[in-house]
């Protein structure tokens, strides 16, 4: 970036730069699906959550903040579709994992 940017710019610049990363990054995680390596799986994934917890700081959202929306989506999803969680219980032990890391 040119250092006589004005700042508006430079930061409309690094939100598109991470809404490409994200996009990017779904890429490689379809494309790890399809070597079926679990290793490029996780770091997809990986790199799509920090894109997105990086995104939302760019876009005035605190990661706090963000971890307190997720949680509370979390509490929705497992009310709404009790089945699902009964089968797997995937959004509760998420939920778990980030209530435990406060």
């Amino acid at each position: 970036m040119l250092s006589h940017e004005p700042d508006i710019l430079r930061r409309l610049r690094l939100i598109e730069g991470l809404k490409a990363e994200l996009v990017s990054q779904v890429g490689k995680l379809f494309q790890a699906f399809a070597q079926t390596s679990e290793q490029a799986i996780r770091e997809a994934l990986a790199s799509i959550v920090i894109a997105c917890y990086v995104l939302g700081r760019r876009l005035g959202i605190d990661f706090a903040a963000l971890d307190e929306v997720i949680l509370t989506r979390l509490g929705q999803t497992i009310k709404q579709d009790p089945e699902v969680e009964k089968w797997f219980g995937d959004y509760s032990d998420f939920q778990r994992h980030l209530k435990n890391k406060r």
